[in-house]
This record gives C-alpha cells, structure tokens and sequence, in this order.
C-alpha cells in the first residue's frame, strides 16, 4: 500500500565532474559539481549514451551513500554545486530532495540534469531546493515523442516554461541523432519555442550523437 523510492540511498554513478559537462555554461562557471545518478528513467530513447544504468531495473544495495554524506564530502572535494544527473532524477526524487536539503544547509547549489518529463506536483516543488536544470528537449516532433521516446512534447515544454516562470536557471539540450531529429523545420521550431516560449537568454545546447 505505499510508493517506494527503491533507489533510495543507492547511488550507481558518484563523480566530480566540471559544471560544463552538465552540461551548464553559463551557472557557476569554471566550478566543480558533486555528480550522482541511479538507476532507471521514465523515457526509453533507444540512442541513450547512459542506457547500461537508465534502462536497468536491477539495483544493488551494496553501496549505500546517505543525504548528509553526499553533501559532506561534495564540500570535502571542493565542488561548489551537487548535480542530479545520468539518469532521470525525477524518478528519485525523493532522494534528491533530501541531498538537496542537505547540501543548501552547506552552501552549495543542486543542479537537475533532466528530461523534463515530471509531473506538476515536482516542478512546483523544486524552487525551494534547486537552482539550475539543464533539461533535453530531444525532438520537436510530438508523434516521435511518443511513440520513439515514451513520453511528451508537450509534457516537456510544460515543464521547461514552469522552471523559467520560478525562477529556475534554465539551459536546453538537443542531442541531434542524424535522420531522426535534425530536419530544418525541426530545429527552427525548438529555436522558436526557446527563444519566444522560454525567453532569448535561456542557452540551447547541440550535441553529438556518438553511436
């Protein structure tokens, strides 16, 4: 009778990784950020770089790394920022938060490395823990979405307009896998919807796809 979070507590990816692999340029640049994913996603992009922990249901409990200890040694290390990254940190949520807390107590910044697909209730929940999200906006073809990825354009867009309106830094992604997502058309159109939906100061990033 009770949702779980199973992962919680048990990260499969720990790194220090430079902001600008987040990838962010224009928050806290030149800084290191305290990186950690777990398993699982809520997309199923058949081109993910990060497929061998995001499409795994198996975790494993023998690693455990508790909120208060993520956010102590992010200082240790030096890093001015904790990122919630490699795969979907909306399906750990609360786990995330919970680092989160922990780390604001500390002075350091969270970062949502994202595929914007999250309900509502977590998009209003965020400002008063995060402060900056890279999020994919990976097609602007809404029948592609749904039936390549799993998921919604719109639901993205939803979410990436609720992260400028509180006040979220936003930067955007686009890896372009050749054939699929890079007709002109395609590429305008999220150029447009960024600059006129979000706001011309919000950065989009392109990246490579490396099969």
């Amino acid at each position: 009778g009770n949702l779980e979070c199973l992962v919680y507590g048990h990260p499969v990816a720990v790194h220090v990784d430079p902001i600008e692999k987040k990838p962010l340029f224009h928050f806290l640049p030149r800084s290191f950020s305290f990186s950690l994913g777990t398993v699982g996603c809520n997309l199923r992009c058949p081109f993910c770089q990060n497929w061998q922990i995001s499409q795994c249901g198996e975790i494993d409990t023998s690693y455990t790394l508790l909120p208060a200890d993520a956010a102590r040694i992010a200082q240790e290390r030096g890093c001015a920022s904790i990122s919630y990254t490699y795969n979907e940190p909306a399906v750990w949520y609360p786990y995330a938060k919970d680092i989160g807390l922990e780390a604001k107590k500390r002075g350091l910044r969270n970062v949502f490395v994202s595929s914007g697909f999250e309900s509502e209730e977590v998009s209003e929940d965020l400002p008063s823990w995060l402060d900056a999200t890279n999020i994919d906006l990976k097609s602007y073809d809404s029948g592609y979405y749904k039936k390549t990825l799993k998921a919604s354009l719109e639901g993205v867009q939803e979410t990436l307009k609720a992260m400028v309106r509180l006040g979220i830094w936003v930067e955007v992604t686009t890896l372009i896998v050749p054939g699929h997502n890079d007709k002109e058309h395609e590429l305008k159109g999220i150029a447009k919807f960024i600059a006129e939906e979000l706001g011309p100061h919000v950065p989009w990033h392109i990246s490579a796809f490396h099969p």
